[in-house]
């Protein structure tokens, strides 16, 4: 069980945020409604896996609120999400120690995939929000994936994992892990969920 606080200062977002992700069977989520309320939970329940901090909620101080989560919980991931996406805030967000940076607009599914992302211990960024990306460095050519690798990115999206994959496929994992490896490299992402995030907005599935 991964213990989540989602700390949001309106009232619909935070509930509905926290309702979605308590149908998560091993998501236990706790919410609080501004930055002080996060802290004085993360004191109280044991072991948060993961606070998700609201940027512009009270307390924050833009980045403040982040170095202080960030120093305060040093066991615990940190993510931000905002409703204003930014790419320079995201990048500084990120070089500040931030696990992620969640977009209020991402879809409920790319969500979760972002969050058991950064569970996994990696870190999330959108991809057009990439570094790479922002240069206009980005290598994403569908025209080079097989037809096998569109198999598996289609699966991908709807947030599958590899052995999931590799059944529904009636292949071997090794070569879901293969797929997902030439995926990543030619469409220019990190990882998976930014594959999912870039076929979506392509509208391929």
């Amino acid at each position: 069980m991964k213990n989540i606080v989602i700390a949001d200062d309106h009232d619909l977002v935070r509930d509905t945020i926290a309702a979605y992700l308590g149908t998560v069977s091993d998501f236990k989520v706790f919410t609080a409604a501004d930055l002080m309320q996060a802290f004085k939970l993360m004191n109280r329940v044991n072991a948060i896996d993961l606070l998700i901090l609201d940027y512009s909620m009270p307390g924050m101080n833009g980045l403040e609120g982040l170095d202080r989560a960030c120093a305060s919980y040093p066991t615990s991931k940190v993510a931000l999400m905002s409703g204003v996406a930014n790419r320079d805030v995201a990048n500084s967000k990120m070089a500040k120690g931030a696990s992620g940076f969640i977009p209020k607009s991402l879809t409920a599914t790319s969500f979760i995939n972002a969050i058991k992302l950064i569970l996994s211990g990696e870190r999330f960024l959108p991809f057009d929000f990439e570094p790479s990306t922002a240069a206009g460095k980005n290598s994403s050519d569908f025209c080079n994936i097989s037809a096998r690798e569109m198999q598996t990115l289609e699966q991908l999206c709807i947030g599958l994992s590899n052995k999931e994959i590799a059944r529904n496929l009636e292949i071997q994992e090794v070569t879901v892990k293969l797929h997902v490896k030439n995926l990543l490299a030619k469409l220019g992402v990190s990882n998976r969920t930014q594959a999912a995030l870039l076929a979506k907005e392509r509208h391929l599935f």
